[in-house]
C-alpha cells in the first residue's frame, strides 16, 4: 500500500475510533456518576455512539475537525504535505470526512479539504517513522484561550498559583460548551503562536501515562481534582465529570510577557499514531 493509502487508512481508523485510554476515562466516569443522572445519561450515550461508530467504520462526530499531522522528521521525503492532501482527499471520498474545510474569504467550500495550509503539516524530532494524527473540533476550538498575567480581573499573578486561577477561570467560563466533559492542553509562557501550538501538542499525551513528578504535574492533579468538583458535568448538565484529563507544558519567555494558553479538547479526542 502507498503512503497516501496508509495515511488514507489513518483517518479513517482516528476518525471512527476512539483511543482506548479516552474511552477508559468515559467509563470510569460513567461509574462515578449517579445512576439516572443526567451526566450519567451523557455519558452511556457518548459510549454507545462510540461503539456504533468503531463497528460501522464511520465518523463518531460529525465534526471531523481540524486535521493537525505530526510526521517524525525521518519520513520528510517520503511523507510530504502533497502525500498527507492526497490521503485526505481519498477519505474525503471515501465519506470518513466532512466536508470541512472553508474559504475564510469567499466562503468557498473546499470539498476535498485540502488547501493552502489544511490540512496542518508538522514535522517532529520523534524517533522512528511514525505519522500521527489529531483531529480537533471547532466546538472545542472555539473554547480554547490565551491569558496574559498578571490578570487582574481573576487576580492571577505570574507565578503557579495565577496559572491554576487562569486554568479554573477557562472552566468556569466554558461552563459545557465545546462537548464536555473535555482535556486541557496548556503551555505556560512562549510567545501568543507557540503558545497555542504546544498546548495543542499536549492533547497527544495519554490521559493513562506513568504519573510526573515535579511542580507542573502537581498542578494538573490539582487543576483536574478541583475542576471536577465544580457541578457543571457533561454537556454542562451538571455531574461530578467535567474534565477526563489536564496536561501541561512549560516554554521559556521574555520578560515582558507572560502567557498562559488553554487547547480545549472535548470527549472526542481523536488521535492515533501510524509505523510506515
Amino acid at each position: 500500500m502507498t503512503a497516501a493509502g496508509k495515511i488514507a487508512d489513518l483517518i479513517r481508523e482516528t476518525s471512527s475510533s476512539l483511543p482506548e485510554d479516552v474511552e477508559a476515562a468515559l467509563r470510569r466516569s460513567l461509574r462515578r456518576e449517579a445512576k439516572g443522572s443526567p451526566a450519567a445519561v451523557v455519558l452511556k450515550t457518548v459510549l454507545d455512539n462510540c461503539a456504533i461508530a468503531r463497528r460501522r467504520s464511520t465518523p463518531l462526530c460529525q465534526d471531523t475537525g481540524t486535521l493537525a499531522f505530526y510526521v517524525s522528521s525521518g519520513l520528510r521525503g517520503r511523507v510530504t504535505p502533497s502525500v498527507i492532501k492526497e490521503a485526505t482527499a481519498l477519505a474525503t471520498l471515501r465519506g470518513h470526512l466532512r466536508k470541512n474545510c472553508i474559504d475564510s474569504v469567499t466562503g468557498v467550500s473546499h470539498d476535498d479539504n485540502c488547501a493552502d495550509g489544511a490540512p496542518v503539516v508538522h514535522y517532529t524530532d520523534v524517533p522512528g517513522k511514525t505519522v500521527t494524527l489529531l483531529m480537533k473540533g471547532g466546538g472545542s476550538e472555539n473554547m480554547s484561550r490565551q491569558y496574559s498575567l498578571p490578570d487582574a480581573a481573576i487576580g492571577a499573578g505570574r507565578d503557579l498559583a495565577g496559572v491554576r486561577k487562569c486554568l479554573l477561570d477557562a472552566v468556569v467560563n466554558i461552563q459545557g460548551y465545546g462537548c464536555a466533559p473535555g482535556i486541557l492542553g496548556v503551555c505556560i509562557g512562549g510567545d501568543r503562536a507557540t503558545g497555542y501550538e504546544v498546548a495543542k501538542e499536549q492533547l497527544l499525551r495519554p490521559l493513562d501515562e506513568p504519573p510526573r513528578q515535579g511542580d507542573v504535574a502537581k498542578l494538573e492533579r490539582t487543576v483536574l481534582r478541583e475542576a471536577n468538583t465544580l457541578g457543571i458535568g457533561p454537556m454542562g448538565l451538571g455531574g461530578r465529570t467535567t474534565l477526563l484529563g489536564v496536561k501541561i507544558a512549560s516554554r521559556p519567555r521574555v520578560p515582558a510577557s507572560f502567557f498562559v494558553t488553554v487547547a480545549y479538547m472535548c470527549w472526542a479526542c481523536r488521535r492515533r499514531t501510524v509505523a510506515l
